[in-house]
């Protein structure tokens, strides 16, 4: 039979290589890619995903997630172009594409990017006018994605996304908005109600050529009315007579002689 040192010798030999093949193997899940760096420099491409096998003292291993950032942008305090202050803030959805260039070649990609993110906010809020922030919201949305794509290209990272979420107005200048929609309203609404006036003006002037060049249509028009007139209970009726009519009993009647 082993001896107790023996026995003891054993287990701090299988403790010590437990401790060194967890150190030796990593396990990398399918969004997460690593960067190996082996004295100091980077080897090779980013490993992952699966089993990685690593020198421990030697090698040290950089995990970097590939999955899309959610990065809110604070709101910010922005005068536009034509010298209004708004009060903006937005989001921005960005991932890692290249896991080595998201280590070497910046300190804090997250933070990185949030800054960039901020400053070019500002700058392309700064440079339109309020119509077109509230209109063209899109076409803004655009140009910042491309602008903060452009900027961290460079460290490996894609801006996929950018939204303005909120466009905050000072008081004044909403109740002046207000007033001006109001306005707007209005004068439609005069608009609308002037055609009208003019269709109906030139529908009835087309209808009474109509009834000039056909006498019996009048007629017809006149006993409809009256008609109409009848079926309400009224107790007058006014019955138009023709002037031709009362220019004939006009002749027929007797003139005065002189004695």
């Amino acid at each position: 039979m082993m001896s107790t040192e023996t026995l003891i010798g054993w287990a701090i030999a299988g403790i010590l290589l437990l401790i060194i093949l967890r150190a030796a193997i990593k396990i990398l899940p399918e969004y997460e890619r690593g960067v190996l760096f082996r004295l100091g420099r980077v080897t090779g491409a980013p490993r992952g995903p699966g089993l990685i096998f690593i020198i421990p003292i030697v090698d040290r291993l950089l995990r970097v997630s590939l999955r899309i950032v959610t990065l809110d942008i604070p709101p910010q305090d922005i005068i536009t172009k034509d010298n209004v202050t708004v009060r903006v803030n937005a989001v921005a959805y960005f991932r890692v594409v290249d896991a080595n260039k998201a280590i070497l070649e910046i300190e804090n990609f997250n933070f990185a990017t949030s800054q960039v993110a901020q400053t070019t906010l500002r700058s392309i809020i700064g440079q339109a006018e309020l119509d077109e922030l509230l209109i063209n919201r899109d076409e803004i949305n655009r140009r910042l994605q491309q602008i903060i794509d452009t900027l961290t290209d460079p460290w490996g990272v894609k801006v996929t996304l950018v939204e303005v979420k909120d466009v905050e107005l000072p008081d004044a200048m909403r109740r002046a908005m207000a007033r001006q929609a109001e306005s707007e309203r209005d004068r439609r609404a005069k608009v609308i109600h002037a055609l009208g006036e003019q269709e109906a003006a030139a529908t009835l002037a087309e209808a009474a050529r109509l009834l000039e060049d056909r006498p019996a249509a009048l007629h017809l028009r006149v006993l409809q009315a009256m008609t109409e007139i009848s079926a309400e209970h009224n107790s007058t009726l006014i019955f138009p007579l023709p002037m031709e009519l009362l220019r004939l009993l006009d002749a027929m009647r007797p003139q005065d002689r002189p004695e």
